[in-house]
């Protein structure tokens, strides 16, 4: 005989679902695409093209998860979804696209970097994943990334590439420089250094409308000046690494300060146990003295 909630759980699967649930796996498909419709292009030497859908891809990122959160429609689909297009459009695609862009030049050695590139993008996923719901993780590492998260180190990959846009290749297309940024990127994501999280970022009341200022002039330089904002941006966030890790320092000295405030003092301890060492603890908490001498 079939269990009724059985039944139940296969008719609500079934059941015919609201278009707006499918919105945040629409973004990450529509981001995987990109990624992929990027690296199509680069077979056809469309550099611009090709980079253009990578960074796509990472607009798509940055609203499938925030979606998700803001219609409460977060899943488990939804987050293996995430992780396989992040792999895809941040590891495997900027990779490829940088190996035919100069890469091939120095055959084993631009496809090893290329590999390298791919798989700690892989490892920092997996890892990510799984340090998600970490309870030994402190608190204020809340505001960092471990390393260098996916989307940001494809754009920092392909900073290079963006830089022969805006001043010519006599210097951005050199297999050497492009071979450094790929093993410093890469080291990176896989990396304990602590990376700005801009998901707990707060504003003071003070900076709104500043803020929204800065925002407003971002978008029109994005418009107008497409290739030197991006390769400003990628410049800025490179700039602000070792500032995320002389951060990240000074809030790990303050936690280490108000963990040894908390902390019983060198021998309270011990004074305590003596104490204690002949009482025992009642089910209503309270402690009561033991009697030596009494017979069990």
């Amino acid at each position: 005989m079939t269990d009724p909630a059985v039944s139940r759980e296969a008719r609500r699967r079934l059941r015919p679902k609201p278009l707006i649930t499918l919105l945040p796996n629409m973004l990450t498909v529509l981001g995987l695409c990109a990624g992929m419709t990027g690296m199509r292009y680069a077979l056809d030497g469309r550099w611009s093209l090709a980079v253009g859908l990578i960074i796509a891809a990472v607009v798509f990122d940055g609203l499938d998860g925030r979606s998700a959160r803001l219609l409460k429609l977060e899943s488990k689909l939804g987050e293996q979804l995430d992780s396989l297009a992040d792999f895809l459009s941040f590891g495997v695609a900027p990779a490829f696209v940088i190996y035919l862009w100069v890469l091939h030049d120095v055959r084993a050695i631009g496809w090893a970097l290329a590999m390298l590139f791919a798989t700690c993008c892989a490892l920092r996923l997996a890892r990510f994943n799984a340090e998600l719901d970490d309870p030994a993780k402190p608190a204020w590492m809340n505001n960092f990334f471990s390393g260098i998260p996916a989307p940001a180190a494809a754009g920092l990959a392909l900073t290079p590439m963006v830089g022969s846009f805006v001043f010519g290749e006599e210097i951005a297309r050199g297999w050497f420089l492009n071979a450094a940024v790929i093993v410093f990127v890469a080291v990176m994501m896989v990396s304990r250094v602590p990376t700005y999280s801009i998901k707990k970022l707060r504003v003071p009341q003070t900076f709104v409308i500043p803020t929204l200022l800065a925002g407003g002039m971002l978008l029109v330089f994005l418009v107008t000046e497409t290739w030197a904002t991006l390769l400003a941006v990628g410049c800025v966030y490179a700039l602000a690494l070792p500032v995320a890790w002389l951060h990240s320092r000074r809030y790990a000295a303050a936690a280490g300060r108000e963990s040894g405030e908390d902390a019983p003092a060198e021998g309270e301890g011990e004074s305590v146990a003596a104490a204690t060492s002949g009482a025992e603890t009642r089910e209503d908490g309270r402690i009561v003295q033991i009697d030596k001498n009494r017979k069990v």
